[in-house]
């Protein structure tokens, strides 16, 4: 072999190095089924083959860590109790009183004078503070008994295509996944480099 070709040991190292990361890389999704060869080795996709396993990992990551119902259950009791939804009620119950009630029962306006409207209204907002708590409760309640955020998210997940787990997870790591493959070319030139300069004195 002419001594000029050993100068290009870096590149083939290097082409090497990227190519196996890229096919270690593209393994992670492919192939897709499972593939029997000569019924000695079993071949499959990291991902399609431990989908299940990732789902109900997610699962348990997004119902302890990242979101529960009972922080919407406990939010949503503390917006119902709140003086802005006690402040919006007042403010529709007055304005259904002197628009509609006054209107159909035109009457009452010899009794119903904007302090007596305030009166009223004042005792209805009592009495819909009490309301809006017990039925933030059992909306509570029934939303913490009805919803499983931890199997929501695993049957999600289970239910994902082949296709469509590829394309969700490339979409989140496609610079990661390239960094990867890059990684191997460099890793490769360098080795081939360092063969070069060991077998170099040998050709000299």
């Amino acid at each position: 072999m002419p001594k000029e070709l050993i100068f290009i040991l870096p590149i083939i190292a290097g082409a090497i190095g990227w190519l196996t990361n890229f096919l270690a890389v593209k393994m992670l999704f492919h192939p897709r089924k499972e593939i029997n060869a000569l019924g000695l080795i079993r071949i499959q996709g990291v991902f399609p083959k431990r989908q299940a396993a990732l789902a109900e990992k997610l699962g348990e990551i997004v119902s302890e860590q990242l979101f529960s119902i009972s922080d919407v259950t406990s939010k949503l009791r503390e917006v119902a109790g709140s003086d802005d939804i006690a402040d919006m009620a007042a403010k529709r119950i007055e304005k259904t009183i002197s628009e509609k009630l006054l209107k159909t029962f035109p009457m009452l306006s010899m009794f119903l004078n904007d302090e007596m409207i305030a009166k009223v209204s004042g005792l209805f907002i009592s009495e819909l503070k009490g309301l809006l708590t017990e039925a933030s409760d059992e909306i509570a309640k029934k939303l913490e008994s009805e919803i499983d955020v931890k199997a929501t998210v695993r049957e999600k997940v289970e239910s994902f295509s082949s296709d469509k787990l590829e394309d969700m997870l490339f979409s989140i790591m496609k610079k990661e996944f390239r960094f990867i493959e890059i990684v191997g070319g460099v890793l490769g030139f360098l080795i081939g480099l360092l063969q070069l300069l060991i077998t170099w004195p040998y050709l000299v």
